[in-house]
């Protein structure tokens, strides 16, 4: 009966977007900061409880395809795969997270700040669900309208030049993506309705996987599609927008950017790029692979002479992101695996990560690591946390981005020793920049600065302490995760040959 009242993809996207309207017309802060909160407790069940209806004998709950432009050959087509999955239960699990640490802080028009984060997340929803092509890139650019107006309004001094070239940059990634997909649409073959409506070409994602397009088709579109997505990850060297949209963005917008949102792109790589362009895939991998592992190195390498705790992470995420994009495009199961597998791993480290900066900036009033010390002695709690999530941010063994990175690294081995090689360096930077970062910042003699530094509130312990026990319950039990994310990993290697 579950499955002819509704499906779990058409939930997890109007909840966020009901609720988010709504709470553009309520004006008490505590109301609609308690309306958010529970809208996002609300998306997070029904995305647990579709992990439990992962079969496919339950495809009537997962799958819902309503009649939109026939005439085009496009349908409201929404789904749930492997992949979807588990950046749907992502997206779910970081806004009550984000709501929840954020609980006490005094925002500025609060409705209209709560109604948009509720409105990018049913973006993000949008696009990990969609399975139309002009679907998809209708809920891609409805993810950005939201975030540019939060970063806009609610940012730093430097929000507005900041914003602008975030703007411009993913506007024009996503421009290319537009013409890229008018271009495949064109070579698609009819599509067929139910109702025996016939339309020339389809956007449809299996119509897109077939549709007929030469080698020189596929090797300029490829470029087209993937300007955007790594845009958006960001790859280098399209990431110059991100350390300064990271720094000057609210607090909880700076979380959704950089542990969900950022995996649209490395989503788009997945579900869209590698299956519709196979051959070009093959002709262009070893450049995407330089270019990412020329990220990695360079990300790393900034951060470890970092003195601004904010770009520090930022600077950390872009390494990560690389190296998730490089072992995508190693095209081997373990590879693909770990990718899944660290795709949400990576995006509860890093909003735990922002968590903590954001107590730190908040309690002492800056951000560089050259004022800060001591921070330990004042805030034990705090630190013992903190220490937890940069370990796990490291891939310290029983954390739960170990596997995943050790996953990525035997694939792209498997892929190509001296890429796996160069790629390793981020190993030791990563934790060389991220001890040191420890090291200033919680111990040695507090200061002037962190002389009055407080311990973290009740609800920030609770949510930090849930991502620390998540981080080792997925460190030590990742079979689950990686039994979700397996038929993915198949489909797309099999689309991929």
């Amino acid at each position: 009966m579950l499955g002819t009242y509704f499906t779990f993809p058409e939930l997890l996207l109007w909840l966020p977007l009901v609720a988010g309207i709504i709470c553009f017309f309520i004006r008490k802060e505590n109301a609609v900061k308690n309306v958010a909160l529970l809208a996002s407790l609300l998306t997070l069940a029904v995305s647990v409880i579709s992990l439990c209806y992962a079969d496919p004998k339950y495809s009537s709950y997962n799958n819902v395809n309503y009649y939109w432009m026939k005439y085009l050959g496009n349908s409201f087509y929404v789904g749930l795969d492997g992949t979807g999955r588990i950046l749907t239960f992502l997206n779910a699990l970081a806004f009550p997270i984000i709501f929840i640490a954020t609980y006490k802080n005094n925002v500025k028009n609060a409705s209209s700040f709560f109604a948009l984060m509720l409105l990018s997340q049913a973006g993000m929803m949008g696009v990990f669900v969609a399975m139309d092509a002009l679907l998809f890139y209708f809920f891609w650019e409805l993810a950005l309208v939201p975030v540019y107006f939060l970063c806009s309004k609610w940012g730093g001094e430097k929000r507005i030049q900041t914003t602008f070239k975030f703007f411009v940059y993913t506007f024009a990634g996503s421009l290319l993506m537009l013409i890229g997909i008018i271009y495949v649409y064109l070579h698609t073959p009819e599509r067929v309705f139910e109702d025996g409506t016939r339309s020339l070409h389809s956007f449809a994602l299996s119509s897109f996987y077939n549709a007929h397009l030469s080698a020189a088709d596929q090797n300029w579109c490829f470029w087209l599609f993937f300007l955007a997505f790594a845009i958006k990850m960001p790859v280098f060297p399209f990431h110059t927008w991100q350390p300064d949209t990271y720094d000057q963005s609210p607090a909880p917008v700076t979380m959704v950017l950089s542990g969900v949102m950022v995996k649209m792109g490395l989503f788009g790589v997945i579900r869209w790029l590698i299956p519709v362009f196979p051959v070009a895939t093959v002709n262009f991998t070893h450049i995407v692979m330089i270019l990412s592992i020329i990220g990695i190195t360079y990300a790393s390498c900034i951060a470890l002479v970092q003195d601004n705790l904010k770009k520090l992470v930022a600077y950390s995420s872009i390494a990560h992101i690389g190296l998730m994009c490089a072992a995508i495009f190693a095209m081997n199961e373990v590879s693909v695996q770990g990718v899944l597998l660290q795709m949400f791993n990576h995006g509860i480290n890093i909003i735990g990560l922002w968590i903590v900066v954001d107590q730190l900036e908040k309690r002492t009033g800056t951000k560089q690591i050259s004022q800060l010390g001591g921070v330990a002695h004042k805030a034990p709690v705090l630190t013992i946390l903190l220490v937890i999530i940069a370990l796990a941010n490291i891939a310290l063994p029983l954390t739960n981005a170990f596997i995943g990175e050790f996953l990525m690294f035997s694939g792209l081995f498997h892929y190509n020793n001296w890429y796996a090689a160069i790629a390793g360096l981020s190993i030791i930077l990563a934790a060389a920049y991220t001890l040191n970062m420890i090291q200033k910042v919680f111990y040695g003699d507090t200061n002037a600065v962190t002389a009055a530094m407080k311990e973290i509130s009740l609800n920030e312990k609770m949510v930090l302490s849930f991502v620390a026990v998540l981080i080792f319950v997925v460190g030590i039990f990742p079979q689950t995760l990686i039994t979700l994310t397996k038929s993915a990993v198949d489909y797309l290697l099999l689309s991929a040959k």
